[in-house]
């Protein structure tokens, strides 16, 4: 599989670390915008990456990849995932998905059209351990209470405070706790248990109408479901499952999903560190190469329906907590 790395950014150098990891995967180009030239050459001679563009247009006409990653600032995920499906790639988009449902709902009618496959980069869904947890899940009865927090200190928080203002806060380019670390939390919920008959959303609101942090409550048929995240404040983070005889418990970020505690009544609870590589991403890219190898669609749409119901509920939640974005 050949892929072409859009960013510069954090993400995208994260990336490039998995990505050195992962057999028969070859990383033709690095593309970003023209007054980031100078990082994406820093990273191309870092990672032996052959090429570097500023032409987003022109390197998919080229196509000289089969797959393009998209690791760049939120509101840009559907316009750079269109153009890519329109000119035949297939598509890996880092989380959130998109802004809005409507554009989530289009990149996967587009995609299914033309025969692309079309996946959000939602780590935890990958990793062994959410195989496991999914696993153990029905040794616990029935579910009584899930919880999930997803808390650190931005490095960007202090900036925002001083009224300068980074993509992750900023509600023009789809920022906010919701949508950069709390979609982690309703990611695993949903694909856990699957969409909720309801959700609500509360949130500290900044200056500029942005959540720098929040809880969002889930009801689902005999169990309520919370997930909180945070940017201006942190904790230790977990997810957890309650059910009438046991439970599941993994500590540390949800993306992260180092290992997993199952404690059931009557019996010690036994720990499972069952993830192959420290790297959370490592998985990601492994499955994904996986599943192009095959040409395993059903694996594809699965991930789609995922991806478009924690849209649905985001939006929806954003909306009646008073967040608006550009894309709305």
């Amino acid at each position: 599989m050949k892929i072409a790395i859009v960013g510069t950014g954090m993400i995208a150098r994260e990336a490039l670390i998995a990505l050195r990891q992962v057999g028969n995967v070859e990383v033709k180009t690095i593309c970003a915008r023209p007054h980031s030239r100078e990082k994406a050459e820093a990273l191309a001679r870092e990672f032996g990456v052959p090429q570097t563009v500023t032409d987003y247009e022109a390197m998919l006409a080229a196509h000289e990849a089969d797959v393009v990653y998209l690791g760049i600032v939120n509101s840009a995920h559907f316009s750079y995932a269109r153009a890519a499906i329109e000119a035949g790639w297939h598509v890996i988009v880092e989380k959130p998905f998109t802004s809005t449902l409507a554009e989530a709902e289009e990149l996967i009618a587009r995609a299914r059209a033309a025969g692309c496959y079309l996946f959000e980069a939602v780590t935890p869904l990958f990793l062994p351990n959410y195989l496991g947890i999914l696993s153990a899940l029905p040794q616990l009865g029935l579910i009584r209470l899930v919880q999930a927090n997803f808390s650190q200190y931005s490095s960007r928080y202090e900036r925002y405070l001083a009224r300068d203002v980074a993509p992750a806060f900023d509600p023009v380019l789809s920022g906010g706790a919701l949508y950069d670390l709390n979609v982690y939390n309703l990611a695993l919920i949903v694909a856990l248990f699957g969409r909720p008959q309801s959700a609500s959303y509360t949130a500290n609101i900044g200056f500029n109408g942005i959540d720098t942090s929040g809880v969002l409550t889930l009801r689902y048929d005999g169990f309520v479901a919370t997930a909180a995240a945070a940017k201006d404040s942190s904790s230790p983070s977990f997810f957890l499952i309650q059910g009438e005889s046991g439970w599941i418990r993994a500590d540390g970020t949800p993306n992260e999903l180092t290992s997993f505690t199952v404690g059931l009544r009557g019996k010690e609870p036994k720990t499972y560190a069952l993830n192959k590589y420290e790297h959370r991403m490592v998985h990601e890219f492994e499955a994904i190469r996986e599943i192009f190898e095959r040409k395993d669609y059903l694996r594809v749409e699965e991930g789609l329906r995922t991806s478009r119901t924690v849209m649905a509920v985001m939006e929806k939640a954003r909306l009646v907590a008073g967040i608006q974005f550009r894309a709305d």
